[in-house]
């Protein structure tokens, strides 16, 4: 199969299984969904839904969480690992937004990942899930999958973003990326693969054999 051939099987078949993608990260706005997403690196989606209630209920925007201390930030977002970091950098991007931004979370890149803790991965997730702007955020599952079914060659994760912008329809990215993300997580598991069935992996690879066999 060629790239865009696999392209449109994957397209093809995660329309199938996911036709809708909801956003896994639970919020209300662009503020929340900022946090949430920060909150997220190294920890579990289902986690953070668990924790941000609890902060959320105390501080839902900028100017009330720079009313909390760093370290009351800290105790409440514990369970999500790497809280030390996580909540300095909840703290001073607040700041940052009522200082630079009337406490308006910003819609492009640039004044994105200037904010405390914002890498591109998080601003793409901001800029596709909050503004449906055309993003490609890559995380773990969608850099592996990618490369097992042959869009990339699994350099690094900006590689991949690249290549999946490169041969997937502008229009389809936003999905997509959340489609990738769903199939990675029940069929695909990068700790546990024998108990689950890749069977987009499994397709792909008997069809390219099938295309190169000469007989």
């Amino acid at each position: 199969m060629t790239k865009k051939e696999k392209a449109k099987f994957i397209m093809e078949e995660l329309d199938k299984v996911y036709p809708t993608t909801p956003v896994p990260l639970d919020h209300k706005d662009e503020f929340t969904l900022l946090i949430a997403v920060l909150l997220s690196a190294q920890c579990t989606d289902v986690r953070v839904n668990l924790i941000t209630p609890h902060l959320f209920a105390k501080a839902d925007n900028p100017y009330d969480m720079i009313k909390l201390s760093i370290e009351e930030i800290r105790e409440i977002i514990k369970p999500c690992g790497l809280s030390p970091q996580k909540s300095k950098a909840i703290f001073n991007l607040s700041h940052i937004l009522i200082d630079k931004h009337d406490g308006i979370v910003p819609d492009n890149y640039e004044d994105l990942e200037f904010l405390p803790g914002v890498g591109h991965k998080t601003a793409s997730v901001v800029m596709s899930q909050a503004f449906g702007y055309p993003a490609f955020p890559v995380d773990t599952h969608i850099h592996r999958l990618l490369y097992r079914w042959g869009i990339t060659n699994g350099k690094n994760v900006t590689q991949t973003e690249k290549d999946a912008k490169a041969i997937f329809p502008e229009e389809k990215w936003n999905k997509l990326h959340l489609q990738i993300i769903f199939y990675g997580r029940s069929h695909s598991p990068a700790r546990s693969p024998k108990l689950s069935v890749d069977y987009i992996t499994e397709a792909i690879g008997r069809k390219s054999v099938l295309k190169d066999y000469k007989p």
